[in-house]
């Protein structure tokens, strides 16, 4: 049984791993930025970079999940600048804290936003970074985590996580199921996702393995958001008749629009070298799955 650290742990993903660490027996710590309400959490400030380190001492791993969600409100200048100053200073504070700790593996969240616009070329873990905002953002969360030389570090550059419960799939679908959803623009973009059991399962395997650097998190065949869009359909059996015009999605969404109409052809270059066997590699099946019970 390890002893393991999280911070982001009432996310998406964050609440997921929380269980499943539970459920095999580990120990879980909850970083929390209010008072502590019970003995499962640490109280830590990322804006004023303090954190109770003490409460944190024996840990085996720190997992790194804070920030703001990018797809959560329109982008503003305001909430750019939440979105990039919520992932730096929370990676910074943590990680000056595993450099001091010294547990035996830091993960530390990230996105393929990294890469910024790749159009139909896929790209992995060695490519360079984009020149957009969160392709920015990213570069300045990753060199923040490197604040912890001393420790094995992996950077988790994750997709677009599906799951029903929540995030781009949770907003979907209601849509799709009224079948009023349909393509986004042109249809013709990558889209790179991700099962959260799958991002679960990755994450565990990373803490038991000795990689360490960037590491995409990303279902080896990613789908084009016709592709995307039709098996949600299928597996929900509704029709898929109207496309969301690009011009309708930039005024509802503002900058974050470019995310949805943009191509990331990411591929998990590093996690499928290393053996690890996706139980969700295709789409259609996994929308399936997820959809199952509706």
């Amino acid at each position: 049984m390890s002893k393991i650290a999280i911070t982001g742990a009432s996310g998406l993903i964050g609440s997921a791993l929380v269980g499943d660490l539970r459920e095999k027996g580990h120990e879980v710590l909850r970083l929390v930025r209010r008072p502590v309400a019970s003995a499962d959490e640490v109280q830590w400030d990322p804006k004023n970079e303090s954190i109770d380190i003490a409460a944190l001492a024996g840990v085996n791993a720190v997992i790194n999940l804070a920030g703001a969600g990018v797809g959560d409100k329109r982008w503003t200048s305001l909430y750019k600048s939440e979105i990039l100053n919520s992932r730096v200073s929370s990676t910074r504070t943590i990680a000056k804290a595993v450099e001091e700790l010294k547990p035996d593996v830091f993960i530390s969240a990230s996105a393929i936003g990294w890469y910024g616009e790749t159009g139909d070329r896929g790209v992995t873990e060695s490519d360079r970074g984009g020149d957009d905002f969160l392709a920015g953002v990213c570069e300045q969360w990753e060199a923040a985590a490197d604040l912890a030389p001393s420790v094995r570090t992996v950077k988790i550059r994750t997709g677009v996580v599906l799951d029903p419960t929540g995030g781009a799939l949770g907003k979907m679908l209601p849509l799709f199921k009224f079948g009023v959803g349909g393509k986004m623009g042109s249809g013709k973009r990558w889209w790179s996702w991700i099962t959260l059991h799958d991002q679960i399962r990755s994450i565990q395997f990373l803490m038991d393995s000795d990689l360490a650097g960037p590491v995409n998190i990303t279902a080896p065949n990613p789908a084009t958001n016709s592709e995307f869009t039709a098996a949600l359909a299928r597996a929900l059996h509704r029709p898929a008749l109207l496309p969301v015009p690009g011009i309708a999605l930039k005024v509802a969404l503002g900058g974050f629009s470019s995310e949805l109409l943009g191509s990331k052809k990411v591929l998990p270059e590093v996690l499928t070298n290393a053996g690890f066997v996706f139980d969700y590699p295709h789409v259609a099946p996994a929308l399936t799955a997820l959809t199952a019970s509706d």
